[in-house]
């Protein structure tokens, strides 16, 4: 007998969260019951809009699974307060995988991270809470990534990185092995990252 889904709820209902759910469903774990938003009202294609980020405390009683969709630069903070009220609410943080991705035996994802498609993880990394590993990126070996990070789509990490938490790689961003990148920060698209960046700055550095 086929084991039945276990229910997950989506936080967002933008663009970013369509596509979470897009993997999920290529994923085949589990069963989305529908999406929170405090601006969308209308529900999207069949999937429900269950209400504001506010109402998460009534979902819970039928819901245990929840992902945060949220994933614009200017979301990064926000996803971390949404993760610490859920956690409080003994929400469950899957981690989502699409299968279109390859992901090291040797490599370790923690709660709440989703790996979107195409997506290469190597050897000895490690992933935190609450990351997006957007479509197309590759993360290379021995890379430290912490919670709450957003890789964009196309960006390289090179072997050795060390990444803090709050920090958004834009897409096509390319970061030099061993470099560390602080907490807080921002790297802009396209950036070639060849030295350390302290925490709280916006790096945008091309060729």
């Amino acid at each position: 007998m086929r084991k039945k889904k276990e229910k997950l709820l989506i936080i967002g209902a933008g663009g970013h969260s369509m596509s979470c759910l897009e993997v999920i469903l290529l994923e085949n774990k589990f069963s989305v019951i529908g999406f929170t938003d405090n601006k969308i009202k209308n529900n999207l294609n069949s999937f429900k809009v269950l209400g504001s980020d506010r109402d998460i405390h009534k979902i819970r009683k039928k819901c245990k699974n929840i992902l945060i969709g949220l994933g614009g630069i200017n979301d990064i903070k926000l996803r971390w307060s949404i993760y610490k009220r859920a956690k409080k609410l003994k929400f469950n943080f899957p981690v989502i995988v699409s299968p279109r991705s390859h992901i090291s035996n040797f490599a370790s994802l923690d709660d709440g991270t989703i790996v979107m498609n195409d997506v290469i993880v190597n050897s000895n990394t490690k992933i935190g809470k609450n990351c997006i590993l957007n479509n197309k990126t590759l993360i290379e070996h021995d890379v430290k990534i912490g919670n709450n990070t957003h890789v964009a789509t196309g960006a390289i990490i090179n072997g050795g990185v060390k990444i803090g938490d709050n920090v958004f790689i834009g897409s096509g961003s390319i970061i030099k092995e061993n470099v560390i990148i602080k907490s807080n920060s921002i790297i802009g698209m396209g950036s070639i990252v060849l030295k350390n960046v302290n925490g709280g700055v916006f790096y945008n550095k091309k060729k």
